[in-house]
């Protein structure tokens, strides 16, 4: 269910992004229409709008809307693009991209999740998010090159399969390293061989791991 009391705290939640230094209107504007009481269950859906991240199903979280609008704004988002994220989780980050890029692909390796979270976008209406059940690790080739690519979990490297699988010109945005707590970096693919990698700052994550889970 949707009330003006959840417009409310909505419209709070983005001022205190705005507070913390998320500049982009189009993301605060996305932020500001998708309602995240309804990626929760309902024991923490009277603190939706609290900028922390919460429990979800398959131990994972739903993460910090601070870290949502950080890593989207490192996207540097088009309505022209086509992103790939990586870990689809609860399916909010994927609803916030829904508002910002022409097409969105998103991938999820916990298959009790992935049914959870398909079945939810499905009722809410999110037409331009393409769900995968898959490995993150190995990206999505059918439909590559991808124009933007994000990975909402703590990866101990980079990836190079989701490097060679954005367009020349195209971003990834990934945390690395080694432990808790991890270097959120972007990295721009400049030509066919060559990167350019950029650090932002440390961020907390649930481990990025490999294969799937029935």
């Amino acid at each position: 269910m949707e009330s003006y009391r959840h417009k409310g705290l909505r419209k709070a939640l983005v001022n205190i992004l705005r507070d913390r230094g998320i500049s982009n209107e189009h993301i605060l504007k996305a932020i500001g229409e998708v309602p995240r009481h309804l990626f929760l269950d309902k024991a923490f859906e009277e603190w939706a709008y609290k900028d922390q991240a919460f429990p979800i199903k398959a131990g994972q979280t739903i993460s910090q809307p601070y870290t949502v609008a950080f890593q989207t704004e490192l996207l540097e988002p088009s309505k022209s693009e086509k992103v790939l994220e990586i870990g689809t989780g609860s399916g909010y980050q994927a609803c916030i991209l829904s508002h910002l890029f022409k097409k969105v692909y998103t991938i999820e390796r916990q298959k009790t999740l992935f049914d959870h979270t398909n079945d939810i976008l499905q009722k809410m209406g999110y037409s331009k998010i393409r769900t995968l059940y898959g490995d993150g690790y190995k990206g999505a080739p059918r439909f590559a090159p991808f124009d933007k690519i994000l990975v909402t979990a703590g990866a101990t490297t980079v990836p190079e399969v989701l490097l060679e699988q954005l367009k020349i010109g195209g971003s990834l945005v990934v945390p690395v390293g080694i432990g808790d707590d991890k270097e959120m970096l972007r990295i721009k693919r400049t030509s066919e061989n060559s990167y350019e990698k950029n650090s932002f700052g440390i961020f907390r994550f649930v481990p990025f791991k490999k294969g799937t889970v029935e």
